[in-house]
């Protein structure tokens, strides 16, 4: 493992290279947050098209899950309601 991120001040362990949604994936963490219609958010299409990845970057606010490298002790949340 090359560091750790924080999801919901969980420690997450991502290997170099990875996106913030191939290490919360490889972690079992398919759900990302609540949409505003209620929807569970996840990873769809993996290239930053779809916006259901959309995470909460601390400092930085929403962003794409599948766009956003890894860095050790980057702390990411869910949009609307956590359930992991």
């Amino acid at each position: 493992m090359t560091g750790h991120i924080l999801w919901n001040d969980r420690d997450v362990p991502y290997e170099q290279g990875e996106t913030l949604a191939q290490a919360l994936n490889r972690a079992g963490i398919t759900h990302l947050g609540t949409g505003l219609a209620g929807q569970s958010r996840s990873v769809f299409c993996g290239i930053g098209q779809c916006q259901n990845c959309l995470v909460i970057l601390e400092g930085k606010g929403p962003c794409e899950a599948c766009r956003v490298l890894c860095a050790d002790g980057l702390a990411v949340s869910p949009v609307g309601t956590p359930h992991d």
